[in-house]
């Protein structure tokens, strides 16, 4: 059975994660972002999901609270006088919400009887009646997961928002049987608590993937690192494994060097290559004969270095003991910005330490060449 995902925070990596899902027959619920028409624009990318603005959420919620003493009875329910039964309780409000908080009703209906599973489903049948914005936080309400693609800094505080939200609307067990995960690579579960309060598994998964520009990346081959609860480690791998990416566990505690490996390994290519550009261009290359200069280097470096690995590719001035190279690279840097010559003096310092045989003997010849 297809599962059903929520995304909050459609960016650029809501957006990939939610369109690679899409095109793997899962079900797109709400779409959640800042505002209407960025939400409406990232369900059009992903090709499917129904659009909702952060700040309406508060108003759905209220539309789907049941009065303190009235409800609707359905037929065969046994409805107690506060309006709820007694035998299933928030779990079969968060269920049936969906389907029965419609614009013409005054209260929730409660059933005693049934699976949770045909109650989603009659629920489902019902969400197409709802108000728009109703409509997407009852597929929100009633999703099998939750994906926060937030940037880091705002996610606590969406979370908590969202929970508040759903509480109000379905109760303190309003996420029992769901689960949420972030796609942070620094944060763990805990940034996901308020909704672990409300019953939900949490945890994190992470495509250690670029997502630059608006190509959405394939995620064949992928690493996806994964934390959280059990429940939630198995939605991740499910997930991840349908994407064709690769599952791995890590721990809580190593999340920050995960990612910290992620930013020296990828991230510093960009300012690197740039300042490679800069330098071509300051000795009269336009930037196109500039790319094709270097780009070409770049990508058999890297073929290099998935054949024999970057101790036995590894190569240039530095890798030879040719001290007196890197004292005249040194030199020449001297006439741009400090920066310069400050990332080829710590590039060099680190290849030593990581990529010589003897780091030990390369350090003092090399301190020299650096003082030029």
């Amino acid at each position: 059975m297809a599962r059903t995902v929520s995304i909050v925070g459609a960016g650029r990596v809501g957006i990939s994660l939610g369109k690679r899902l899409h095109d793997r027959d899962w079900r797109i619920g709400a779409v959640v972002t800042r505002s209407k028409p960025t939400a409406r624009a990232a369900a059009r990318r992903i090709g499917s999901g129904t659009p909702l603005a952060f700040v309406d959420i508060p108003a759905s919620a209220r539309a789907f609270q049941p009065p303190a003493s009235r409800a609707i009875r359905a037929p065969g329910a046994r409805v107690e006088e506060g309006g709820s039964s007694p035998a299933k309780g928030p779990a079969l409000i968060r269920a049936l919400a969906p389907g029965s908080a419609l614009r013409s009703t005054r209260a929730i209906s409660t059933l005693s009887r049934g699976s949770e599973l045909q109650l989603r489903h009659k629920a489902a049948q019902k969400i197409r009646a709802l108000a728009p914005e109703d409509s997407a936080f009852a597929q929100l309400l009633s999703s099998d997961l939750i994906l926060f693609a937030t940037p880091d800094d705002v996610m606590p505080a969406a979370a908590q928002s969202l929970a508040d939200a759903l509480r109000d609307a379905a109760g303190p067990r309003a996420l029992r049987g769901s689960v949420a995960l972030h796609t942070s690579a620094t944060l763990d579960r805990s940034a996901l608590e308020p909704l672990a309060r409300l019953g939900a598994a949490t945890g994190s998964l992470h495509p250690m993937q670029a997502f630059g520009g608006k190509v959405i990346p394939s995620l064949k081959g992928v690493i996806f690192g994964i934390e959280g609860d059990p429940a939630a480690q198995r939605m991740a791998q499910r997930l991840a494994k349908s994407l064709g990416g690769i599952p791995v566990a890590i721990e809580t505690a190593d999340k920050p060097a995960y990612h910290a490996a992620a930013v020296m390994a990828g991230g510093s290519i960009y300012p690197i290559l740039e300042a490679g550009l800069e330098l071509l261009m300051s000795i009269g290359f336009t930037r196109e004969r500039a790319s094709q200069t270097l780009l070409p280097l770049l990508r058999q470096i890297f073929d290099n270095i998935e054949r024999i690995g970057p101790r036995a590719a590894w190569t240039g001035p530095l890798s030879r003991g040719d001290y007196a190279v890197v004292a005249k690279h040194m030199k020449a840097l001297r006439r741009y910005p400090p920066e310069f010559a400050k990332s080829y003096a710590a590039l060099a310092e680190l290849a030593a330490q990581v990529l010589a045989n003897d780091p030990a003997a390369m350090r003092k010849p090399l301190a020299r060449a650096l003082k030029i």
